[in-house]
């Protein structure tokens, strides 16, 4: 017998596949907090060593461990515990940086892409706008203390805020930006959540599985007088947030 099962041990020949085994056994230790929340787990050569398994038996664990949320692998980096789900509170005033904060993590938004685009007739009649005119759309990648939690599509009115792009990149923030336009404050209209699974592309930036379902959210927030002032699509990493719909907000 071989140290490292879920009791102590690794048995050969008893029916349960030495990766499974290795599973229970790794779980058993993040449990008993042999590692914290966002710590990296050893390398492969060194789990190999200790189960005394080739690096693919390992991998196979690894990757059973990262489908269910228990870990999350990094390319160039190493296999970290995941980090407790984030409660992102969904009301009548959504702010992603105070719902980080709530969660006492640090919020960041690296701005990714941005240009001057026709919408979509969907994304036009949400935003009230003719469909033959240009509005703004900005493609950010959100994280909270320091892993990717979201990536949004967030289309703006032109006409009305010709400065965003440029209080955006100067302020880091879409809320000071349109406080910057004249814009004292902003509320939710309306919010639609879906699941799906994610594109190649929204799982690397993620840094998920691409087999995981992200949380898709279409929403329309509005200013005082009830005008469309943005449509943003966001896709959550659903092992990273859950989405919490805040009716006491939205009845105050």
């Amino acid at each position: 017998m071989i140290e490292g099962g879920e009791d102590g041990t690794i048995e050969r020949g008893h029916g349960v596949a030495v990766w499974r085994q290795i599973d229970r056994s790794l779980s058993a230790d993040i449990a008993g907090g042999a590692w914290a929340p966002g710590e990296r787990l050893p390398t492969e050569q060194a789990l190999a060593l200790r189960f005394q398994v080739n690096r693919h038996t390992i991998r196979r664990a690894v990757q059973a461990m990262v489908q269910r949320g228990l870990l999350r692998v990094e390319q160039g980096r190493g296999t970290f515990v995941q980090e407790g789900v984030i409660d992102y509170m969904i009301g009548r005033r959504t702010r992603f940086t105070e719902n980080i904060a709530r969660n006492r993590r640090e919020a960041a938004r690296v701005l990714l892409s941005s240009g001057e685009v026709l919408p979509p007739p969907a994304i036009a009649k949400l935003l009230k706008a003719p469909a033959r005119q240009p509005v703004l759309v900005m493609e950010a990648l959100s994280s909270a203390g320091g892993f990717p939690v979201s990536l949004s599509t967030g289309y703006f009115p032109l006409g009305r805020f010709p400065d965003l792009l440029a209080h955006v990149v100067e302020t880091g923030s879409i809320t000071q930006a349109l406080q910057r336009c004249g814009l004292g404050d902003y509320a939710r209209a309306m919010t639609r959540v879906i699941a799906r699974m994610p594109t190649a592309e929204e799982a690397r930036l993620l840094k998920q599985p691409v087999t995981r379902p992200v949380l898709l959210t279409e929403a329309v927030d509005v200013d005082g007088d009830g005008k469309p002032i943005s449509v943003s699509l966001t896709r959550f990493a659903s092992d990273r947030v859950q989405l919490v719909l805040d009716s006491a907000a939205d009845a105050s």
